[in-house]
């Protein structure tokens, strides 16, 4: 009993120490407790955007079918020009980790200034596109004429604030690679609040406010999401964390921004070719119909709900590789992978069960229309029997990512997503006139080849010589 109650005690305590943000040397000392420190605000980080995802789209399924499509069609298109935010995120947590764990924290210091004035940069591009073409981006996407005049506000906005949610997304990654992932938790706690308080007050209106219909998410999204980035940014220069800036440090520094640039570019087009992979899915699924495209976007939403906890356990392993790469610890860095991969398998695992039983019910929780409720559950339950291996599959990526091999990664995309998904998905859905379950399985496929040969690639150890 005094064993249980001093283990309960412990577990407790750790909890606590990890949500807190507790900082702790994660080059030495239990690898275990190492996994669960960062593990655990990751994933309820993670947990935080899933939920803001499963809730955004309950309000605007609301609003109507076409609504729900054009999210799902703005979202593959703004993902796709995120490519770049994203490659600079994973250059950020692998150089910022990586100088951490040499203990040079005025080299992460610099690093963490230069991913912020590069993702400036690329917000301006992505706004000016997205201000000026709205209409244009749901037509080339398949949107149907209706479909396009009731949503392009919505498109309109979300491009027009990303600021917003591309300095969210690349400050979280210096927070990760720094290991204070419970402040990249908490932003998200803040931001995604504030989206779930907002979003019906601007979707349904109240009060003065107007009814938005579905361009009123994009307005919740993009409050909340900035007022995150200026909590964010008051913890960068006024916290007590590992990254301590200061205005002398807004300065352009060529080399640092050079070197986080090469790196991001291998995470650039790895992102590049699942996110276009994502998006042509997409175009294939539009073919059949707004119901049938409702169905999908739903189900990815919800399968949002659990890989991105999944994700948030894998980022710990980026964070675990480039603190002990840094510290010369290549073996531990090893050890660290394969025990998140494990556990990471096992919750995965659980989740696979509840879809494959459950799909046509959650799904109902969302839209009773029943073609809509067919194929998403059909998408739930085809894409879900490959989980075990994803989860092996995200942990190995971003591995590999964390130290900084972002090509490694980009090559087994571009044969598992280009040269396999796309072919297979576009034969089996309309050549063999399988419909939607084709592309399913494509997705399926496509995501347990990309676990096998990362496995492959991970045990041959070219990762632990990747200079940054």
């Amino acid at each position: 009993m005094t064993s249980n109650k001093f283990s309960l005690v412990s577990f407790l305590k750790l909890l606590k120490d990890a949500i807190s943000g507790k900082e702790m040397d994660f080059t030495k000392g239990s690898i275990r407790k190492a996994i669960f420190m960062l593990s655990i605000p990751m994933i309820l980080e993670m947990c935080m955007e899933s939920v803001f995802a499963l809730v955004d789209i309950a309000y605007v399924s609301q609003v109507s079918t076409n609504a729900v499509a054009t999210v799902g069609l703005t979202e593959s298109v703004i993902t796709l020009v995120y490519a770049v935010a994203v490659g600079l995120s994973m250059a950020a947590t692998a150089i910022v980790a990586r100088r951490i764990g040499e203990k040079d924290h005025v080299g992460a210091n610099q690093a963490a200034v230069q991913v912020i004035i590069l993702g400036v940069l690329v917000a301006i591009v992505v706004s000016t596109i997205g201000i000026v073409f709205p209409k244009e981006i749901l037509s080339l996407m398949g949107g149907e004429s209706d479909l396009v005049e009731e949503g392009y506000r919505y498109t309109q906005i979300l491009f027009g604030g990303n600021i917003t949610i591309v300095l969210l997304f690349l400050i979280n990654a210096i927070f990760r690679g720094a290991g204070n992932a419970s402040m990249a938790m908490w932003a998200l706690v803040l931001s995604n609040g504030l989206n779930i308080i907002l979003d019906p007050i601007f979707i349904f209106g109240l009060g003065p406010i107007p009814e938005y219909g579905v361009a009123g998410a994009a307005i919740a999204t993009t409050i909340g999401r900035g007022t995150a980035v200026v909590f964010q940014l008051f913890v960068l220069f006024y916290g007590a964390t590992r990254i301590k800036l200061a205005f002398k440090d807004l300065v352009i520094r060529t080399q640092i921004m050079l070197r986080l640039i090469k790196v991001s570019l291998g995470g650039i087009g790895q992102f590049l070719i699942g996110t276009s992979s994502w998006i042509f899915l997409m175009r294939i699924m539009s073919e059949f119909g707004s119901e049938v495209l409702a169905g999908y976007t739903i189900s990815i939403r919800i399968m949002m709900f659990t890989l991105m906890p999944s994700w948030g356990m894998s980022n710990a392993a980026a964070t675990l590789v480039g603190q002990n790469l840094g510290a010369n610890q290549p073996e531990r860095a090893e050890i660290s992978v394969w025990k998140t991969s494990k556990y990471n398998a096992y919750f995965m695992i659980i989740v696979s069960v509840l879809y494959l039983f459950f799909a046509r019910s959650i799904i109902g929780w969302f839209s009773e229309v029943p073609e809509v409720v067919k194929y998403g559950a059909m998408s739930l339950q085809i894409v879900a029997a490959g989980y075990v291996l994803y989860a092996y599959g995200m942990t190995l990526t971003n591995a590999f990512n964390g130290a900084g091999d972002t090509k490694t990664p980009t090559i087994i995309n571009f044969f598992c997503f280009w040269m396999f998904q796309l072919p297979f998905a576009y034969f089996a859905a309309l050549t063999m006139e399988w419909g939607p379950i084709g592309v399913f399985w494509g997705i399926m496929l496509a995501e347990s080849l990309i676990a096998l040969v990362a496995i492959y690639w991970f045990k041959k150890g070219k990762w632990k010589l990747v200079k940054v």
